[in-house]
């Protein structure tokens, strides 16, 4: 699962280079939006549903169409991607919908034979329903913004993917004001990958992700 603390730090950018880096994973990808209130699920627009109608919806990504996230997973070479959508609050009532399409999945690749699948996430909320093998947060020091839903999960962060290093006399000190009430102490003794935009990704993180998904030996760090 990949996560970060705001919007627009490379979380897509972050799904998508482990797809490419990793094919060998056979990656089945997938990213989750939960929409303010009075949108709907279903169609991404103001709606006068009620509330317990069209609270989530799910589509599976048919071309690859690069202007959408669920496009670009493909484009990567995820061998098949989706997107969930739910209205705020509702990520639970999303969960069978999200359960029965993965499962479909199985069923319609198994005909053919066992294919090993694994799962890739971009989401930082699924975390309240669900335990990732592995978790990444992407964090960028010159965002001062930071979600509610990141902070809640920091402590849960597998490793720390950088896209810039985080400032101040020691490595847990961010470089913007608007980290001051960030429990930045729950960033020590995780690891943490240097990735700045538009940098391949580090061989340590690959190794990592390999080791966790592929259950090979990860080399050892010098």
């Amino acid at each position: 699962m990949v996560g970060g603390h705001t919007r627009s730090i490379g979380k897509t950018r972050l799904v998508c280079d482990l797809i490419a880096a990793l094919p060998e994973a056979q990656w089945v990808a997938g990213k989750i939006t939960q929409y303010g209130h009075g949108v709907c699920a279903r169609n991404g627009h103001d709606c006068d549903c009620a509330p317990d109608e069209h609270v989530c919806a799910i589509s599976w990504e048919t071309g690859s169409d690069t202007e959408s996230d669920s496009g670009r997973f493909l484009v990567a070479g995820a061998r098949k991607s989706f997107w969930l959508r739910t209205k705020q609050g509702f990520l639970a009532e999303g969960l069978p919908l999200l359960r029965e399409a993965l499962r479909e999945v199985e069923a319609a690749e198994g005909v053919h034979g066992p294919v090993s699948r694994n799962l890739i996430l971009e989401s930082n909320s699924l975390l309240q329903f669900w335990a990732p093998a592995l978790y990444l947060m992407v964090f960028d020091p010159r965002k001062s913004d930071f979600k509610e839903s990141a902070r809640a999960q920091l402590d849960r962060a597998s490793a720390i993917v950088l896209r810039e290093e985080l400032g101040g006399t020691d490595a847990t000190t961010p470089a913007r004001d608007g980290w001051n009430e960030v429990p930045c102490k729950l960033m020590v003794g995780k690891r943490k990958f240097l990735q700045r935009e538009g940098q391949a990704l580090p061989d340590d993180l690959i190794s990592l992700v390999r080791g966790v998904v592929l259950g090979e030996e990860v080399r050892a760090e010098r």
